[in-house]
C-alpha cells in the first residue's frame, strides 16, 4: 500500500517514491542525485519527510537567491492571496505589474542608466532567450548568432541551438567560438571573431547577434574578465552586431552585482532574465531591450503565462531587498567568506582549480580526481546534510551556490561539510 485515502483527500505513504517511479517520465534527473523526499524549506535549509535537514547551497539551480520562504516576500504573496488579487492576467495592465514595472526601474534600471524597455515572454529563461534571438533577427534582418563553447541558454528550440556540447543540437544559423577561458585554457576570441567578421571569404556571414553569459555557469563556472567583456561590446558596435547577455543564471545578485556584465562597465543591447527574478521560485522571465529594438507588432510574440501575477508580486518584495543595508551587509559578508574559502581549497590541494564571483564558487577537481571524484564529493555532503550541484564539460566541478541572504553559522556549517568532502575523497 502506498497511499492512504482519508477524508477524500489521497495521502502517500511518508518516504514512498513508488509513485514516481511508475508515473513520472524516466527524463528526471535531480530526483536520483537527491533520492529523498522534500516537504519543506526555509532559508538556507530543506527538509526531508524522513526527518533529515539538508543546507542548500544548490539553490533550485539559481532560482532561490533569496533563499525559501524569504518571509518578507512570503508576507507579500499571502496578503495578495487573501485580497483576491487577480491571479491570471495575459499581458493586460494589473496593478501587480504595475509595481514590479516600477521597482525594476527605480531599483535595478535607473540606478544602472540603462533605458530597456521590458518584454514579458513565457515564463521561463528558455522563453526570454527565445524572444531575445528572435528580436535580434528581426531587427538586424541578419540569421546567423554566434554563441561560445561551453554555453548554456536552454532547451527549447532556438535556445538549445546556441546552447554548446552535450546538451546542445547546433543549428546552420549558430557559429560556436571559445570563450575566452575554459577547460583548454585561455583563447583570443575577440581575435578570431575580428577576423571572422572582416574576411569576406570566413565563411561566415554577418551575425544578427552575439549572444554571451558573461558568467558561464553551467560550462565549469568561468567568469569573463572585465577587458574581454569590453572588448567583445566594442567589437560588436563596430561591426553593428547585436549584443545579448544571458543573465538568467549569474544574473540577480549571484555575480556579485545585480548583473554579472555591470562590473565590465558595458550596456549590452538585449538581455535576458529569469530564475532568481520572481524572488520566490516562481516563473518569471524578461527580455530587456534597447528601446529602437523595439519593432514587435502588437501580439507579434506571445506566451499564456507571460502574466504571471504573483511572479510579478514577489518580484517586487524582492527588489526591495536590494535598498535594506541589512541584505546588502549580509550579501557582502557572504561573498567574502566564500572567496575566502576558495582560496583554502588552493591550499588544501593546488591541483583543484577554484574559480568563481561573488556568490558562486566552482570548484574543479578535473585534474584531481575528475568527473568521479566531483560525483563523490556530491554523494559525500549529501549523506551528511548538504546539496551541491555539479556542472562542467563532464560534470567535473563542483559548484556551490549558497543563497545571498544565508546567516553566517549555517553558511560556515555548509562550507565546512564541502571541505570534509573534499578531504574525504582525495586519493
Amino acid at each position: 500500500m502506498t497511499a492512504q485515502v482519508e477524508a477524500g483527500r489521497v495521502r502517500p505513504i511518508v518516504g514512498d517514491v513508488s509513485v514516481f517511479e511508475s508515473t513520472e517520465s524516466q527524463v528526471r534527473l535531480y530526483c536520483r542525485t537527491f533520492p529523498v523526499v522534500f516537504d519543506r524549506a526555509r532559508g538556507a535549509e530543506l527538509y526531508a519527510e524522513d526527518g533529515r535537514v539538508f543546507i542548500d547551497f544548490f539553490c533550485g539551480a539559481g532560482t532561490l537567491n533569496y533563499g525559501h520562504n524569504n518571509p518578507h516576500v512570503k508576507r507579500r504573496l499571502t496578503d495578495y492571496l487573501a485580497a483576491d488579487g487577480i491571479m491570471h492576467g495575459l499581458d493586460m495592465y494589473t496593478a501587480a505589474k504595475r509595481e514590479f514595472l516600477a521597482c525594476l526601474r527605480e531599483v535595478v534600471l535607473a540606478p544602472r542608466e540603462l533605458d530597456y524597455r521590458v518584454q514579458f515572454c513565457g515564463p521561463t529563461g528558455t522563453d526570454a532567450v527565445e524572444a531575445a534571438l528572435r528580436l535580434a533577427r528581426k531587427a538586424t534582418g541578419r540569421r546567423g548568432v554566434v554563441s561560445f563553447a561551453g554555453a548554456y541558454h536552454g532547451m527549447s528550440l532556438g535556445s538549445l541551438a546556441v546552447t554548446s556540447g552535450r546538451r546542445g543540437s547546433g543549428s546552420a544559423d549558430v557559429t560556436f567560438v571559445p570563450y575566452e577561458d575554459g577547460p583548454h585554457g585561455r583563447f583570443d576570441s575577440i581575435g578570431y571573431l575580428e577576423r571572422m567578421f572582416t574576411d569576406l571569404s570566413s565563411g561566415v556571414d554577418l551575425p544578427a547577434a552575439v549572444i554571451v553569459e558573461p558568467l558561464q555557469m553551467e560550462g565549469g563556472v568561468y567568469p569573463a574578465s572585465r577587458e574581454w567583456l569590453a572588448a567583445l561590446r566594442e567589437l560588436t558596435l563596430r561591426h553593428g552586431v547585436l549584443l545579448i547577455c544571458d543573465e538568467i543564471q549569474a544574473g540577480c545578485g549571484r555575480a556579485g552585482t545585480f548583473f554579472a556584465f555591470e562590473d565590465a562597465g558595458i550596456v549590452p543591447d538585449i538581455v535576458t532574465l529569469s530564475k532568481s527574478l520572481s524572488g520566490y521560485g516562481l516563473p518569471l522571465a524578461v527580455t530587456l531591450l534597447r528601446p529602437e529594438l523595439d519593432v514587435w507588432s502588437p501580439g507579434e510574440h506571445t506566451g499564456t503565462f507571460r502574466g504571471n501575477q504573483l511572479a510579478f508580486v514577489a518580484g517586487a518584495a524582492a527588489l526591495e531587498l536590494w535598498q535594506r543595508t541589512e541584505f546588502r551587509t549580509c550579501f557582502a559578508v557572504a561573498s567574502q567568506r566564500l572567496r575566502r574559502f576558495g582560496a583554502e581549497v588552493t591550499l588544501l590541494d593546488p591541483a583543484i582549480a577554484v574559480r568563481g564571483r561573488g556568490m558562486v564558487l566552482g570548484i574543479d577537481v578535473g585534474t584531481a580526481g575528475g568527473a568521479p571524484r566531483a560525483k563523490r564529493v556530491q554523494r559525500h555532503c549529501f549523506d551528511h546534510g548538504l546539496i551541491v550541484e555539479l556542472c562542467g564539460r563532464d560534470d567535473e566541478v563542483v559548484k556551490v551556490m549558497p543563497p545571498l541572504t544565508i546567516d553566517p553559522a549555517r553558511h560556515e556549517r555548509g562550507l565546512e561539510l564541502l571541505h570534509r568532502a573534499l578531504v574525504a575523497t582525495a586519493e
